[in-house]
């Protein structure tokens, strides 16, 4: 195939295609339907004008009827006078009017006749612009309707990828924020452990040590704990009695003060 054929193909295809997307089908249809309108218009026309002709030499035909009649009863007048040349006058005019009268009517017939089948195609053609209209409005309705769903359909399309964009900007930002409470969460038990320094705050030593000794405290009771139920030690005590069992003999420095001066009573 030579380089110019390709190139011809090539532009009618895509001639083609901008036709076919520029094409409206309800457009061509109501076009059609229009174009149909005028043919049966011109019909119409045509029996009209036939008609009219048709009247026409009826009319003809009517008046040179009444000559003649007017010309057979002239020629009975002259005779009852005894004018026999004018009553052969007046014969010979009607006799040439006869004629003509023949003429015309052979020409009504035909006339009558065109008339009829012109009358008939003219029903006929109006029968199929009606079909035709019935058809077209069916079809418009229903290239509408498939339009529209078209456009529902490619809506949803874009919808969902719409959708699908967003889930995996809600999948990123979920990810994100349970990176970040991670991330928050170590730092909050680094804090606590006294890994990390506290600068929005004054650190408590002491209570972290206590914090820290209640923990190992905690410890040992379980450990106590698991050994009784494994026979391996006796029952573990509790916090007061395992810890500082002279504690609640102790007396605090403020308790000495108040007892001091009774003791010397």
């Amino acid at each position: 195939m030579s380089v110019m054929k390709r190139l011809s193909m090539i532009f009618k295809s895509k001639a083609n295609r901008a036709l076919d997307k520029m094409e409206d089908p309800r457009e061509t249809l109501d076009y059609s339907y229009q174009r149909q309108l005028e043919l049966l218009q011109k019909v119409r026309r045509g029996v009209a004008d036939v008609a009219t002709s048709r009247k026409r030499v009826e009319l003809q035909i009517n008046q040179l009827e009444s000559q003649a009649k007017k010309l057979e009863d002239q020629g009975r007048q002259a005779l009852s006078v005894g004018r026999e040349d004018l009553a052969r006058e007046a014969l010979t005019r009607r006799n040439g009017l006869n004629a003509q009268i023949a003429d015309l009517r052979i020409q009504y017939n035909n006339l009558h006749g065109e008339e009829e089948k012109l009358t008939l195609a003219s029903q006929r053609l109006q029968a199929k612009v009606d079909s035709f209209r019935t058809k077209k409005e069916t079809i418009k309705a229903t290239y509408t309707a498939a339009e529209a769903q078209t456009r529902i359909n490619e809506a949803f399309s874009g919808i969902s990828e719409e959708m699908g964009d967003v889930g995996l900007a809600i999948q990123r930002a979920e990810d994100k924020t349970a990176q970040m409470q991670a991330r928050a969460g170590a730092i909050d038990e680094l804090l606590a452990s006294g890994a990390l320094d506290d600068f929005t705050g004054q650190r408590d030593d002491i209570q972290a040590e206590l914090d820290r000794m209640g923990g190992g405290t905690d410890v040992e009771l379980e450990l106590a704990r698991m050994k009784a139920e494994l026979g391996q030690g006796p029952a573990p005590k509790s916090a007061i009695e395992a810890g500082q069992p002279g504690q609640a003999h102790q007396q605090s420095p403020q308790t000495q003060q108040i007892r001091q001066p009774g003791e010397g009573l």
